[in-house]
């Protein structure tokens, strides 16, 4: 089957999710795009369509955002995809939907798998401190994750990979990849092969409640912390009862008891349970982000005062 000839069900909903689609759709025929219902989003709680769907209509391809799959079942029937494709759509797929493309569906996955499986993998990849990370391309499976591999690659992760960067990097490479799986696993060319379901590890989701930072942990986990949970939930703490929203830090060589300011120029620098936190952007609550200086500059922080209260 020709390229251009593919016919592709696309799932997702995310940002993480646009770069696949807008490749695929240069290469194959992106028949129609599933993606969740707009929601409210933001301060105001304006309803906002998600990301996948602004492109699709950018690209001109018809965009479903079904409550109830029964309610697209036989338009999809009629349009006869040759392949679905799941890139973080959030939603359970049920098993007629799964199978109802000729080739079945196949899903990209931002982990190594079977390490990570489930629903923040870049996220625990970088509050575990791994140095490396990467993609799967898998066959949908009715357990979670747990699908014959098709395709992998590795992706380093750097010290300064925050959740933002380290997301944009597996997007780009997960893409590609997909681009490059698609023509050889319709032609009957590429065998998938199981996982090594033993070794499998599992990550949970992200809470709101995983922000709030325990200065008795050791720094490095805390900027661990600061790098996978921003921008949601972020990572923060308290000061004279105002939250404080911790966006960029690093560890230094300064110790004390735990919680205690032990610096205030020219950055904020607080004690952890091993080492200390050197305190690099910040958002008071309230306020804009802002670096450690501007901050100290307004707020007059004082060396010995305690966070946390």
């Amino acid at each position: 089957m020709e390229k251009d000839k593919i016919k592709i069900l696309f799932f997702g909903t995310p940002e993480f999710a646009v770069p696949s689609l807008e490749l695929l759709s240069s290469e194959f025929e992106v028949v129609a795009v599933i993606t969740k219902p707009d929601k409210p989003a933001g301060r105001g709680k304006k309803v906002t369509p998600p990301p996948v769907k602004v492109k699709a209509q950018e690209l001109s391809i018809r965009v479903l955002q079904p409550s109830n799959f029964e309610e697209v079942r036989e338009f999809l029937s009629q349009i006869q995809p040759d392949l679905g494709v799941v890139v973080a759509y959030g939603r359970i797929i049920p098993n007629w939907l799964v199978n109802l493309p000729r080739h079945g569906t196949i899903n990209l996955h931002p982990s190594l798998l079977p390490k990570l499986r489930g629903a923040s993998p870049i996220q625990w990849a970088l509050l575990e401190g791994l140095k490396e990370t990467g993609v799967s391309v898998i066959k949908l499976s009715e357990e979670l994750d747990a699908g014959d591999i098709l395709a992998q690659e590795k992706v380093k992760i750097l010290e300064s990979d925050d959740y933002l960067s380290l997301s944009e990097k597996l997007a780009k490479v997960g893409a590609k990849l997909l681009l490059k799986v698609i023509p050889e696993f319709v032609s009957g060319n590429l065998k998938p092969r199981p996982q090594e379901h033993e070794k499998a590890t599992y990550c949970g989701r992200i809470t709101k409640e995983m922000g709030l930072i325990d200065w008795n942990l050791p720094a490095e986990k805390i900027c661990r912390m600061v790098r996978a949970l921003n921008p949601w939930p972020s990572t923060y703490t308290f000061l004279r009862g105002k939250r404080l929203i911790i966006t960029k830090a690093s560890v230094v060589n300064e110790e004390g008891r735990p919680g205690v300011v032990l610096k205030t120029y020219p950055e904020l620098v607080v004690s952890a349970g091993e080492k200390g936190v050197k305190i690099e952007r910040l958002k008071p609550e309230g306020k804009r982000e802002m670096t450690s200086e501007e901050f100290l500059r307004g707020y007059k922080v004082e060396v010995g005062e305690e966070l946390g209260k």
